[in-house]
Protein backbone atom coordinates (compact mmCIF):
# COMPACT_ATOMS: atom_id res chain seq x y z
CA UNK A 1 0.00 0.00 0.00
CA UNK A 2 1.03 3.54 -1.01
CA UNK A 3 2.81 5.71 1.95
CA UNK A 4 1.19 9.11 1.57
CA UNK A 5 2.39 12.31 2.97
CA UNK A 6 -0.55 13.95 5.19
CA UNK A 7 -1.65 18.21 4.97
CA UNK A 8 -0.37 18.59 8.04
CA UNK A 9 3.60 18.19 6.88
CA UNK A 10 6.07 20.74 6.73
CA UNK A 11 6.45 20.00 3.33
CA UNK A 12 2.88 21.54 2.46
CA UNK A 13 3.28 23.89 4.90
CA UNK A 14 5.97 25.05 2.68
CA UNK A 15 3.92 24.83 -0.63
CA UNK A 16 0.56 26.13 0.26
CA UNK A 17 1.63 29.58 0.26
CA UNK A 18 2.73 29.31 -3.24
CA UNK A 19 -0.75 27.64 -4.55
CA UNK A 20 -2.92 30.01 -6.80
CA UNK A 21 -5.16 27.66 -8.42
CA UNK A 22 -6.94 24.48 -7.87
CA UNK A 23 -8.06 21.80 -10.34
CA UNK A 24 -10.55 19.36 -8.62
CA UNK A 25 -12.45 16.16 -9.62
CA UNK A 26 -16.02 16.54 -8.12
CA UNK A 27 -17.76 13.25 -7.22
CA UNK A 28 -16.39 11.48 -4.27
CA UNK A 29 -14.23 14.78 -3.80
CA UNK A 30 -16.49 17.75 -3.23
CA UNK A 31 -19.31 15.26 -2.94
CA UNK A 32 -20.94 13.97 0.67
CA UNK A 33 -22.28 10.73 -0.38
CA UNK A 34 -22.53 12.13 -3.46
CA UNK A 35 -24.55 15.34 -2.76
CA UNK A 36 -23.31 18.74 -2.74
CA UNK A 37 -23.35 20.55 0.56
CA UNK A 38 -23.35 23.97 2.07
CA UNK A 39 -19.83 23.53 2.86
CA UNK A 40 -19.15 23.06 -0.40
CA UNK A 41 -20.47 26.25 -1.52
CA UNK A 42 -18.67 27.50 1.47
CA UNK A 43 -15.70 27.00 0.89
CA UNK A 44 -15.69 27.68 -3.20
CA UNK A 45 -16.94 31.05 -2.07
CA UNK A 46 -13.94 31.55 0.55
CA UNK A 47 -11.33 30.39 -2.53
CA UNK A 48 -12.84 32.52 -5.08
CA UNK A 49 -13.01 35.57 -2.66
CA UNK A 50 -9.38 34.48 -2.26
CA UNK A 51 -8.70 35.05 -5.57
CA UNK A 52 -8.13 31.55 -5.89
CA UNK A 53 -9.63 30.23 -8.80
CA UNK A 54 -11.18 27.02 -8.97
CA UNK A 55 -11.59 24.51 -12.25
CA UNK A 56 -13.57 21.47 -12.04
CA UNK A 57 -12.09 18.57 -13.88
CA UNK A 58 -14.98 15.73 -13.91
CA UNK A 59 -15.62 12.80 -16.07
CA UNK A 60 -19.67 13.97 -16.27
CA UNK A 61 -21.40 14.82 -19.16
CA UNK A 62 -21.39 18.24 -21.06
CA UNK A 63 -24.80 18.33 -20.29
CA UNK A 64 -24.37 18.02 -16.42
CA UNK A 65 -21.50 20.47 -16.78
CA UNK A 66 -23.17 23.41 -18.75
CA UNK A 67 -25.43 23.79 -15.81
CA UNK A 68 -22.87 23.02 -13.18
CA UNK A 69 -20.62 25.70 -14.08
CA UNK A 70 -23.33 28.17 -14.23
CA UNK A 71 -24.53 27.53 -10.29
CA UNK A 72 -21.55 27.07 -8.55
CA UNK A 73 -18.69 30.03 -7.86
CA UNK A 74 -15.84 28.34 -9.99
CA UNK A 75 -13.76 29.53 -13.15
CA UNK A 76 -14.66 27.03 -15.63
CA UNK A 77 -15.65 23.11 -15.70
CA UNK A 78 -13.30 20.70 -17.56
CA UNK A 79 -15.68 17.53 -18.34
CA UNK A 80 -15.58 14.33 -19.89
CA UNK A 81 -12.37 13.43 -18.76
CA UNK A 82 -10.14 16.31 -20.00
CA UNK A 83 -12.24 16.51 -23.55
CA UNK A 84 -14.60 19.64 -23.26
CA UNK A 85 -14.12 22.42 -21.34
CA UNK A 86 -16.99 25.35 -20.43
CA UNK A 87 -16.00 28.68 -19.21
CA UNK A 88 -18.28 30.44 -16.86
CA UNK A 89 -19.60 33.02 -19.45
CA UNK A 90 -20.44 30.58 -22.29
CA UNK A 91 -22.68 28.01 -22.33
CA UNK A 92 -20.98 26.56 -24.76
CA UNK A 93 -18.11 23.97 -24.50
CA UNK A 94 -14.29 24.21 -26.32
CA UNK A 95 -13.16 21.05 -27.58
CA UNK A 96 -9.83 20.18 -25.98
CA UNK A 97 -9.29 17.36 -28.25
CA UNK A 98 -10.55 17.54 -31.95
CA UNK A 99 -13.43 15.07 -33.29
CA UNK A 100 -14.37 15.89 -36.93
CA UNK A 101 -17.41 14.26 -36.87
CA UNK A 102 -19.66 13.61 -33.41
CA UNK A 103 -22.36 11.77 -34.91
CA UNK A 104 -19.79 9.38 -36.66
CA UNK A 105 -17.86 9.18 -32.96
CA UNK A 106 -20.53 8.37 -31.03
CA UNK A 107 -21.11 5.56 -33.33
CA UNK A 108 -18.22 4.24 -33.05
CA UNK A 109 -18.36 4.24 -29.40
CA UNK A 110 -21.65 2.75 -28.89
CA UNK A 111 -20.33 0.27 -31.15
CA UNK A 112 -17.40 -0.46 -28.41
CA UNK A 113 -19.71 -0.54 -25.60
CA UNK A 114 -21.74 -3.25 -27.56
CA UNK A 115 -18.36 -5.28 -28.35
CA UNK A 116 -17.34 -5.34 -24.78
CA UNK A 117 -21.56 -6.66 -23.73
CA UNK A 118 -20.68 -9.49 -26.02
CA UNK A 119 -17.81 -10.69 -23.22
CA UNK A 120 -19.47 -8.95 -20.09
CA UNK A 121 -23.61 -9.03 -20.97
CA UNK A 122 -24.58 -7.67 -17.59
CA UNK A 123 -22.56 -3.98 -18.20
CA UNK A 124 -25.39 -1.36 -18.21
CA UNK A 125 -24.91 1.98 -19.74
CA UNK A 126 -25.53 5.04 -17.86
CA UNK A 127 -28.54 6.73 -18.66
CA UNK A 128 -26.36 10.15 -18.98
CA UNK A 129 -25.11 8.84 -22.57
CA UNK A 130 -27.23 11.11 -24.73
CA UNK A 131 -25.70 14.23 -22.79
CA UNK A 132 -22.37 13.05 -24.13
CA UNK A 133 -20.44 14.49 -26.29
CA UNK A 134 -17.10 12.78 -26.48
CA UNK A 135 -17.11 9.80 -24.51
CA UNK A 136 -19.66 6.58 -23.76
CA UNK A 137 -20.22 5.38 -20.15
CA UNK A 138 -21.52 2.23 -18.15
CA UNK A 139 -22.34 2.03 -14.38
CA UNK A 140 -19.45 0.11 -12.28
CA UNK A 141 -21.90 -0.75 -9.24
CA UNK A 142 -21.53 -4.15 -9.30
CA UNK A 143 -18.70 -5.05 -11.32
CA UNK A 144 -15.59 -6.71 -9.95
CA UNK A 145 -11.81 -5.33 -10.72
CA UNK A 146 -11.36 -8.08 -13.06
CA UNK A 147 -14.21 -6.83 -14.93
CA UNK A 148 -13.09 -3.36 -15.17
CA UNK A 149 -9.58 -4.77 -15.96
CA UNK A 150 -11.06 -6.47 -19.04
CA UNK A 151 -13.01 -3.29 -20.30
CA UNK A 152 -9.54 -1.31 -19.83
CA UNK A 153 -7.52 -3.74 -22.23
CA UNK A 154 -10.66 -4.59 -24.83
CA UNK A 155 -10.61 -0.09 -25.55
CA UNK A 156 -6.92 -0.26 -25.40
CA UNK A 157 -6.43 -3.06 -28.29
CA UNK A 158 -9.43 -0.96 -30.43
CA UNK A 159 -7.55 2.23 -29.80
CA UNK A 160 -9.62 3.63 -27.66
CA UNK A 161 -8.78 5.54 -23.90
CA UNK A 162 -10.63 3.88 -21.19
CA UNK A 163 -10.81 5.44 -17.09
CA UNK A 164 -12.56 4.97 -14.32
CA UNK A 165 -14.02 6.22 -10.86
CA UNK A 166 -16.61 5.53 -8.42
CA UNK A 167 -19.32 6.01 -10.38
CA UNK A 168 -18.80 5.16 -14.06
CA UNK A 169 -16.67 3.40 -16.65
CA UNK A 170 -15.31 5.51 -19.39
CA UNK A 171 -14.81 4.61 -23.08
CA UNK A 172 -13.25 7.60 -24.68
CA UNK A 173 -10.55 9.17 -27.05
CA UNK A 174 -6.93 8.73 -25.43
CA UNK A 175 -6.93 12.14 -24.35
CA UNK A 176 -7.21 12.41 -20.18
CA UNK A 177 -8.37 15.24 -17.24
CA UNK A 178 -4.50 16.30 -17.58
CA UNK A 179 -4.08 16.52 -21.08
CA UNK A 180 -7.40 18.69 -20.95
CA UNK A 181 -5.93 20.85 -18.14
CA UNK A 182 -2.41 21.69 -19.41
CA UNK A 183 -4.42 23.02 -22.32
CA UNK A 184 -6.69 25.33 -20.11
CA UNK A 185 -4.13 26.38 -18.60
CA UNK A 186 -2.35 27.24 -21.93
CA UNK A 187 -5.47 29.02 -23.16
CA UNK A 188 -7.12 31.15 -20.68
CA UNK A 189 -5.00 30.97 -17.17
CA UNK A 190 -1.70 31.56 -19.12
CA UNK A 191 -0.57 33.20 -15.80
CA UNK A 192 -1.10 30.46 -14.07
CA UNK A 193 2.49 28.27 -14.13
CA UNK A 194 2.48 24.57 -13.11
CA UNK A 195 4.17 25.14 -10.18
CA UNK A 196 1.32 27.73 -8.53
CA UNK A 197 -1.35 25.19 -9.42
CA UNK A 198 -2.73 22.21 -7.00
CA UNK A 199 -4.66 19.65 -8.31
CA UNK A 200 -7.09 17.59 -6.83
CA UNK A 201 -8.98 13.85 -6.77
CA UNK A 202 -10.22 10.56 -5.33
CA UNK A 203 -9.93 8.07 -7.97
CA UNK A 204 -8.46 6.58 -10.47
CA UNK A 205 -9.76 8.27 -13.09
CA UNK A 206 -7.71 11.15 -11.40
CA UNK A 207 -4.51 9.60 -11.99
CA UNK A 208 -3.32 11.87 -14.88
CA UNK A 209 -3.80 14.77 -12.21
CA UNK A 210 -1.43 13.32 -9.67
CA UNK A 211 1.43 12.59 -12.31
CA UNK A 212 4.19 14.24 -10.72
CA UNK A 213 5.79 14.66 -14.00
CA UNK A 214 3.38 16.93 -15.13
CA UNK A 215 1.98 18.39 -11.69
CA UNK A 216 3.86 18.87 -8.47
CA UNK A 217 1.74 19.48 -6.27
CA UNK A 218 -1.21 17.04 -5.74
CA UNK A 219 -4.07 15.90 -3.00
CA UNK A 220 -6.05 13.09 -2.57
CA UNK A 221 -9.36 13.14 -0.05
CA UNK A 222 -9.23 9.95 2.16
CA UNK A 223 -11.20 7.79 0.02
CA UNK A 224 -8.63 7.73 -2.48
CA UNK A 225 -6.76 5.00 0.17
CA UNK A 226 -9.74 2.73 -1.51
CA UNK A 227 -7.91 2.45 -4.71
CA UNK A 228 -4.19 2.32 -3.25
CA UNK A 229 -3.02 -1.19 -4.98
CA UNK A 230 -4.76 -0.36 -8.32
CA UNK A 231 -3.35 3.18 -9.40
CA UNK A 232 0.19 3.90 -11.09
CA UNK A 233 0.12 7.57 -10.20
CA UNK A 234 -0.26 8.68 -6.60
CA UNK A 235 -1.40 12.32 -4.88
CA UNK A 236 1.60 14.08 -3.42
CA UNK A 237 -0.10 14.47 -0.37
CA UNK A 238 -3.62 13.43 1.35
CA UNK A 239 -6.33 15.05 3.71
CA UNK A 240 -7.09 12.81 6.79
CA UNK A 241 -11.19 12.85 5.80
CA UNK A 242 -12.83 11.93 3.20
CA UNK A 243 -14.91 13.59 0.68
CA UNK A 244 -15.93 17.21 0.66
CA UNK A 245 -14.69 17.35 4.21
CA UNK A 246 -11.17 16.47 2.75
CA UNK A 247 -10.95 19.15 0.39
CA UNK A 248 -12.25 21.90 3.17
CA UNK A 249 -9.03 20.17 5.15
CA UNK A 250 -7.32 21.36 2.04
CA UNK A 251 -8.59 24.56 1.78
CA UNK A 252 -8.14 25.67 5.41
CA UNK A 253 -4.29 25.13 4.89
CA UNK A 254 -4.90 27.34 1.79
CA UNK A 255 -6.27 29.95 3.22
CA UNK A 256 -4.88 29.63 7.06
CA UNK A 257 -7.35 28.83 8.91
CA UNK A 258 -11.26 27.68 9.33
CA UNK A 259 -13.56 28.55 6.71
Amino acid sequence: MHQFQTLSSDSFAAIAAQIRLVATDVDGTLTQAGKFSPRLLQTLEALQTAGMPVILVTGRSAGWVSALVNYLPVAGAIAENGCLYFPKADAEPAFLTPIDDIAAHRQALEAMFATLQQTIPYLQPATDNPYRLTDWTFDVAGLSQADIDACAAACLDAGWGFTYSNVQGHIKPRFDKADGLLVVLRRVFPEGRLEQGLTVGDSPNDQPLFNREIFAHSVGVANVREYGDRMEHFPAYIAERSEVAGFGELCQQLLNGPL
